[in-house]
């Protein structure tokens, strides 16, 4: 196995997707902001997949400058396979459109959706050149244009999800449509028990990052599908 980069790493839907790929044998490069909580991650991981290297890159995703580092840190280390981003900020309840200020949208948009682009057009043309990898990208329902992804509020963070939904249909019909061994997607994990989702959502985060975990894994032939949102393992319209 090669190496799996998962963002968002050191909690919720990033540490059980990280957790996936491990016990798929990948080794992991693990992406967060806060560099304790990551480390204790890697530890929790090391401890159950004993076989697999581990290394941990913390960088706030937010200073695209820093991220740029980490990516060439990240290439040093081996042959990158998956590309799982799981990070996210959630915007502030009353950020309604015409409510929400400069810095709330760059806040949301830079980590949401400029962090996705510069990790993606960081990493994933190795995999274009491999003919082998895989990208998954957590989006959310709240980011479709049909559905819930329409009824307003929360302006900065549905839209970033849009705007990550439009980035993997767009690389997707780049790279092929898995014609050229390269797999790009979205998931909807749906309302999982996480730090964001608090801890009275339905699913818990094991149950929220299964559909990313089997994207990244997942056998791919002739009349399968790429260059779309999932939802339990479907694809949904957005």
């Amino acid at each position: 196995m090669g190496l799996a980069v998962v963002s968002g790493a050191s909690r919720g839907l990033g540490f059980e997707s990280a957790r996936g790929l491990g016990a798929a044998g990948f080794d992991l490069a693990l992406v967060a902001k806060d560099a304790d909580r990551l480390q204790e991650a890697a530890a929790k991981l090391g401890n159950e997949f004993p076989n697999i290297a581990i290394k941990t890159f913390p960088v706030d995703l937010a200073d695209s400058e820093a991220t740029r580092t980490v990516i060439a840190q990240i290439q040093s280390v081996g042959t990158v396979e998956i590309l799982m981003l799981a990070h996210g900020v959630m915007s502030e309840k009353m950020s309604k459109t015409l409510k929400t200020t400069d810095a709330e949208w760059r806040r949301v948009l830079a980590i949401n959706l400029d962090a996705v682009f510069t990790l993606v057009n960081g990493l994933a043309p190795v995999m274009v050149e491999n003919r082998n990898g895989r990208v998954i990208i957590y989006s959310a329902c709240l980011g479709r244009m049909s559905g819930p992804g329409n009824t307003g509020g929360l302006a900065p963070y549905r839209i970033s999800k849009a705007g990550v939904n439009a980035l993997v249909r767009n690389l997707a019909h780049e790279t092929g449509l898995g014609s050229r061994g390269v797999l790009v997607d979205a998931i909807c994990p749906n309302h999982s028990r996480t730090d964001m989702g608090g801890p009275d959502a339905p699913r818990s985060a094991a149950e929220g990052a299964a559909t990313a975990i089997w994207l990244a894994t997942r056998e791919f032939g002739a009349g399968d599908v790429t260059g779309a949102l999932w939802e339990d393992k479907a694809v949904i319209d957005w």
